[in-house]
């Protein structure tokens, strides 16, 4: 699948809901390439929602969602699993790295299904984990690694194909905050490398500190640093299992 120039993220009029809760109501978000910015909200305010969506995890209930140009409702499943290897990278909160494997594994197996060679494979994780300063641990596993450099392994991971665009869900939520710090400034070095950083947090000190912030409430975009003020949020309950 080929990527494409323009807006990295398209979000029009989309809407999610469960059953009679919507999650998610009318988001219109456009994401250009290269932005650093934070959508943030408290638990339950339909951040989750917004980043599944985002990262095609999941289809909006109403709307349109172009992610590097390519419409999803208009792709096969194939076709969305291609996309999504090639142009997101996704870092959670927990850092989901198996036990006993060492960290050059862990991220070369990333790679398991893109046709490269076992070498290949590991030569390109070494080098991503350089790039995330964590050259010195590469044979380390997950026991021998502290919390930030956990992180960081898994954010090696999301990067190492090089994705136009990085999804951050609460990526210091686990974390000190000498390592959130540490993470953060990560994200900042990568974005200036010329990634499309997006990080969901709850944290209003974080979204604070980075260029753009996209702010959720119940539902519906509240606040836009890049449009200014968007109306009156929704005042439908937002299913707290399906968002945080």
């Amino acid at each position: 699948m080929t990527l494409t120039p323009g807006p990295v993220v398209e979000l029009a009029g989309v809407s999610k809901t469960y059953g009679d809760v919507r999650a998610l109501k009318d988001a219109d978000v456009v994401i250009h390439r290269g932005e650093l910015l934070a959508v943030v909200g408290p638990s339950g305010s339909g951040k989750s929602t917004m980043l599944n969506i985002m990262g095609t995890l999941d289809r909006p209930t109403t709307g349109t969602v172009r992610i590097d140009g390519h419409d999803v409702a208009r792709l096969t499943d194939r076709e969305l699993s291609a996309l999504r290897a090639q142009a997101i990278g996704f870092v959670f909160q927990q850092f989901h790295l198996a036990p006993g494997v060492p960290a050059l594994d862990s991220v070369a197996d990333g790679l398991l299904y893109s046709g490269r060679t076992r070498a290949e494979r590991r030569g390109l994780a070494e080098r991503a984990l350089r790039r995330v300063g964590l050259g010195h641990r590469l044979h380390h596993q997950p026991h021998q690694l502290s919390g930030g450099e956990k992180q960081r392994v898994a954010i090696a991971r999301a990067v190492l194909g090089d994705p136009p665009l990085l999804l951050a869900d609460e990526p210091t939520g686990a974390l000190d905050s000498r390592s959130g710090a540490v993470v953060i400034d990560l994200l900042h070095e990568l974005h200036r490398a010329g990634t499309t950083v997006v990080v969901i947090t709850h944290d209003r000190d974080i979204a604070a500190a980075l260029p753009r912030e996209v702010r959720i409430k119940d539902g519906g975009i509240e606040y836009d640093t890049a449009r200014g003020h968007t109306g009156a949020v929704p005042t439908t309950p937002v299913l707290e299992e399906a968002t945080r």
